[in-house]
């Protein structure tokens, strides 16, 4: 916590702690050299006369010992009632701390447009996140787990406390207003029972699921999913393909596509190169001359994709390239562009 508040109280509770060692310190000096008591017994009065819990003297008291236990009495009740009315104020003022936070990322989550929502913070939720963050997407998590949200406090990230099958837990989290939903759940059930729900609720969002068996694929499509993810087959896959064709494999798995400084594979929407009022081709727009990047790809406005398209294809609006290059020169593109 690096809040002044919470700060200011712990330095107060240090300078409590001080004052407590302190006076339980001249306390035990006290008995021991004045009333010539042994270390154990010059402890204990102390303790018993500072906590006044009224038991007995270890031995009778001179004049001179029973001023300075009157003295050691009235100290600690100003300390003591310090020190716990320091703790006491520490303990309320967290909480009361906590609940601010809560309601000012509350505010923040409410001023979230065209977000990403990701149900689940487990592997999948995580791995999601990471690349959200290297794209500097805005995004909210939602998850009931207290030790993971407790994670996410000390990380800085905006999340919903609470079960995503829930429609008021959804809607905290902006789901009326966001761009994506991503669902990471462990249960499949679980899956598809916020796919119904959100897709209730925000008809044009797109809708990425995880599935565990291939038998919830066609439910979850059929519930509003728009993508629908089988880690483990993509797993098995991958590795298969590790035996196949594993020069290739290797190729693709070096093609950085995370992070904002080091990748190789970049889409762009057509609108962000030139001005779409004129259409260009992929040759007049020269990307390779410009920038370094080749042009791999291309997806028309009917969601149609094409692998090395025509240098005389024509861009038109609303659709997107796919480029590939090396990390400086992917950033060179971004910078000639301005693409965030």
């Amino acid at each position: 916590m690096n809040n002044p508040l919470i700060k200011l109280f712990r330095s107060r509770i240090y300078t409590a702690v001080i004052l407590l060692v302190a006076l339980v310190s001249i306390g035990v000096l006290g008995f021991k050299f004045m009333s010539h008591y042994s270390w154990v017994d010059a402890f204990y009065m102390t303790v018993i006369t500072i906590t006044t819990v009224g038991f007995g003297e270890v031995q009778p008291l001179d004049n001179f010992s029973k001023i300075f236990t009157i003295f050691l009495i009235l100290t600690s009740v100003v300390i003591v009632g310090y020190a716990l009315s320091v703790i006491t104020e520490y303990i309320l003022s967290r909480n009361n701390i906590d609940e601010l936070k809560q309601k000012k990322m509350q505010k923040n989550i409410d001023s979230l447009k065209n977000h990403i929502i990701i149900c689940g913070y487990g592997r999948n939720g995580r791995q999601a996140a990471m690349k959200l963050r290297a794209y500097k997407k805005p995004f909210v998590i939602i998850e009931k787990d207290k030790d993971i949200i407790a994670k996410l406090n000390s990380d800085s990230v905006p999340y919903v406390l609470g079960n995503a099958n829930e429609d008021e837990i959804l809607l905290n989290a902006g789901i009326d207003r966001a761009d994506c939903l991503i669902t990471a759940l462990p249960s499949d059930a679980d899956n598809l029972f916020v796919v119904l729900s959100a897709r209730q609720i925000n008809k044009t969002m797109n809708i990425i699921s995880r599935a565990s068996q291939e038998t919830s694929y066609k439910k979850l499509k059929l519930a509003g999913a728009n993508s629908v993810i089988l880690p483990d087959m993509i797993g098995g896959d991958h590795m298969a393909s590790l035996v196949v064709i594993p020069d290739l494999i290797e190729f693709i798995d070096n093609l950085s596509i995370v992070g904002k400084s080091n990748i190789n594979v970049e889409e762009i929407e057509v609108e962000k190169l030139y001005d779409t009022s004129k259409v260009k081709t992929i040759k007049e727009l020269d990307l390779r001359r410009e920038t370094g990047c080749t042009v791999i790809g291309f997806k028309d406005v009917n969601g149609e994709y094409m692998v090395n398209p025509e240098a005389e294809l024509k861009l038109t609006p609303n659709s997107k390239v796919i480029v590939l290059g090396k990390p400086e020169q992917i950033q060179k593109l971004n910078s000639l562009f301005n693409i965030n």
